[in-house]
């Protein structure tokens, strides 16, 4: 740390040039998992390990938008044919697109719409000592249970019915569900290509917290210092929606928080637009829908784009921005150039 104080003092410039200069990634950094399917013995054990229920067998994928990168399928595996890479531009426009095979290539349409409908932390993922009923048990088990064993948790929970694929269910308070009181909000794609021309240059961000741990929101802190400094892309964040081009919201869904949620999104001026932050804004994480919260920010708003991560790393949701404004395929263009 000290060296690095005094490099940047003799240097003077400590902002990165993300994005068109990729810095180097700490070796410990934890990207999209990826399979040797060679390697694969098929015992399934990554999909009991994950605590979100992001990897789904028969064809192997994995649902980014419910990953939470803890790489306990990479511990677990007993042919090691898992590994964390160090990819972490995971953000796309659609929430099917975070469903991705082996070496991250697109599954198919159909295929990745059904797994990101299937809720976080699925039954299917339990240890299989914990789907067995109490009788079956071994002897530890049943003791570990008590003299009251909570009844057999369900080899599979069905998929809720939806009204708009390929979101979840929607909370009753919602802006995607038409059943709802109020406008339904639907973003057209001449809509959007006219949002990307017009927010291109300068973007006002309004950050939203529905129910987050605070890790995204920390991430989302570095974004004004000095080593990322989003201010020279011409991003920054406003404290008034009414000020605001792009809600950025960061945690899961929570119940009391809906109606916050939906005030905030019809007090910004159109057009605009909605990034999902974490595993809990895209998929609801691991907190899923329960008592206290309905799933990801889908449920409540239009989400554009989806940024994974547990938290992302600030690259990652600069990477997600430049997605949101249309400025990503810009940069690559301009490369591309660059390099012919």
């Amino acid at each position: 740390m000290l060296n690095k104080t005094i490099g940047n003092i003799i240097n003077r410039v400590v902002t990165n040039s993300y994005p068109e200069k990729s810095k180097a990634v700490p070796e410990n950094l934890r990207g999209r998992p990826e399979v040797i399917l060679e390697s694969c013995s098929g015992a399934g054990e990554c999909a009991r390990a994950c605590p979100t229920g992001a990897i789904s067998l028969n064809p192997w994928r994995i649902d980014l938008g419910k990953c939470v990168f803890c790489g306990q399928c990479a511990e677990v595996c007993p042919s090691k044919a898992i590994k964390l890479t160090h990819d972490f531009e995971l953000a796309a426009r659609k929430r099917e697109d975070l469903v991705v095979g082996p070496k991250g290539e697109p599954v198919e349409a159909e295929l990745a719409r059904a797994t990101a409908l299937q809720p976080a932390g699925t039954a299917a993922n339990y240890p299989p000592r914990l789907l067995q009923p109490p009788e079956e048990q071994s002897q530890e088990a049943a003791e570990l249970a008590g003299p009251n064993p909570a009844p057999a948790i369900p080899q599979s929970l069905p998929l809720p019915l939806l009204t708009l694929s390929p979101k979840r269910r929607a909370l009753p308070m919602s802006l995607t569900n038409p059943g709802s009181e109020g406008d339904l909000e639907v973003m057209e794609n001449h809509l959007k290509e006219r949002i990307g021309r017009l927010l291109q240059r300068s973007l006002h961000i309004r950050h939203l917290d529905s129910g987050s741990c605070n890790g995204c929101d920390w991430e989302l802190t570095t974004l004004l210092g000095p080593v990322q400094d989003i201010q020279r892309l011409g991003l920054d964040f406003v404290a008034s929606p009414r000020h605001a081009d792009l809600l950025l919201v960061t945690g899961v869904m929570t119940r009391n928080l809906t109606i916050a949620a939906i005030r905030t999104y019809r007090a910004m001026p159109e057009p605009r637009l909605v990034v999902a932050v974490g595993a809990c804004g895209c998929s609801g994480g691991v907190f899923t829908t329960n008592y206290a919260g309905g799933g990801g920010t889908d449920t409540v708003l239009p989400v554009d784009v989806y940024i994974p991560g547990c938290p992302p790393r600030p690259q990652a949701l600069i990477h997600g921005l430049l997605l949101a404004t249309g400025r990503l395929e810009q940069h690559k263009k301009e490369n591309l150039k660059a390099g012919s």
